[in-house]
C-alpha cells in the first residue's frame, strides 16, 4: 500500500467512523485488512483501496468493521456500574417516582456485555423496580458485533471475564462450548445499528447515556460534536458515563463532572462542585 493509498484509507475511516488513524499505524491497517482482502478475493491492500475508490458499500462496511475496536466485557471497570447502582438509579428513581419510567442508552455497545450487565443489575433489584418501565437501547456501528450481542452467546473466556459466578449460574445456560444468556435478560435490551457521526435525534430523550471508550478514537472536533448532540438527547437531570481515559473537560460546557464520582457527568456548564446535590428522596429510593 502506497502512502497515497494509506492517506485515502485514513480519510475514509475518519469520515465513516470517526476513527483517527495516525501515520505510523499502517502496520495495523495491514494486519486487520489483509483477512478482509482474502475474503473478498483481493490480492492486496492496494486492491482494497482501488475497490473503495470505485465505491463498493459492502467492502467499505467490512473495512470499517475490521478497523474499529470491539472490546467489551461484563462489569468492565466496575466503577461505572457502582455509579449506576449507588448514584444514578437512586437520583432518577426519586425524580421519576410519578412517571416510573427510565430510558438508558448504551452507545458503542459492541457485543452487548455492557447493556446486559445493566439488565442483570436491574433484574436483581426485584420489587424495587416492579411497575417501572425501564428501556435499555444498545447501539453500535458494527452490524457484525450487534448480531453477536443479539444472540446472547458468549465463550467460556468471555463469561469468566468480569462476570460473578452467581450471575453466570442465575442468568446463563451452557450451550455446547458456549454460554447463552437467558431470554428474560435478552428481552430487556434493544439492539440497533447506529453511527455516532450521523444524526441520532430520532432516538428520543434518555435519562442515562453510557458512551465509553469510543471518544478516544475521535479527534477533538468530532468529540465536541458528538458530546453536544448527546447533551441534546439527555434529560436535564440525566447522567453521562464516559470511559476512564475520556473527559469533557476542555472540550465542551454541555457537561460538567459530577462533584463526587469520577467518570460521571451531568448536563450544564461548569459550576462549583457543591452544585450537584441529591434530594433526600433520591438517597433512599433503593434502600
Amino acid at each position: 500500500m502506497t502512502p497515497a493509498e494509506f492517506d485515502f484509507l485514513r480519510r475514509l475511516l475518519k469520515d465513516r467512523s470517526g476513527l483517527v488513524l495516525s501515520e505510523d499505524k499502517q502496520y495495523l491497517a495491514e494486519s486487520r485488512l489483509l483477512p478482509v482482502a482474502r475474503r473478498h478475493g483481493l490480492a492486496s491492500l492496494s486492491d482494497i483501496v482501488a475497490r473503495l475508490r470505485a465505491g463498493t458499500p459492502a467492502l467499505e462496511a467490512a473495512v470499517v468493521e475490521a478497523m474499529t475496536t470491539n472490546e467489551s466485557f461484563f462489569f468492565r471497570d466496575k466503577l461505572p456500574f457502582e455509579h449506576f447502582r449507588e448514584a444514578m438509579l437512586p437520583a432518577l428513581m426519586g425524580a421519576r417516582a410519578a412517571q416510573r419510567r427510565l430510558r438508558i442508552w448504551c452507545a458503542a455497545a459492541s457485543t452487548g456485555q455492557e447493556p446486559y450487565t445493566l439488565a442483570m443489575m436491574l433484574d436483581g433489584l426485584g420489587a424495587k423496580v416492579a411497575g417501572w418501565s425501564i428501556e435499555i437501547l444498545a447501539t453500535d456501528l458494527s452490524n457484525q458485533v450487534l448480531e453477536r450481542a443479539r444472540s446472547g452467546l458468549y465463550t467460556q473466556f468471555e463469561v469468566q471475564r468480569g462476570l460473578p459466578i452467581q450471575l453466570l449460574m442465575k442468568h446463563f445456560a451452557q450451550k455446547g462450548d458456549m454460554w447463552e444468556i437467558e431470554p428474560k435478560i435478552r428481552a430487556m435490551v434493544q439492539f440497533r445499528p447506529l453511527n455516532l457521526l450521523r444524526d441520532f435525534s430520532a432516538l428520543g430523550r434518555f435519562d442515562i447515556v453510557y458512551c465509553r471508550n469510543v471518544l478516544i478514537y475521535f479527534d477533538a472536533e468530532t468529540k465536541i460534536d458528538v458530546l453536544g448532540r448527546i447533551a441534546r438527547q439527555l434529560a436535564p437531570d440525566g447522567f453521562l458515563i464516559l470511559g476512564a481515559a475520556e473527559t469533557v473537560v476542555g472540550l465542551t460546557d454541555a457537561f460538567r463532572p459530577h462533584a463526587e464520582r469520577r467518570g460521571l457527568y451531568v448536563p450544564g456548564p461548569a459550576r462549583p462542585a457543591a452544585a450537584v446535590p441529591f434530594a433526600a428522596v433520591a438517597r433512599t429510593a433503593l434502600r
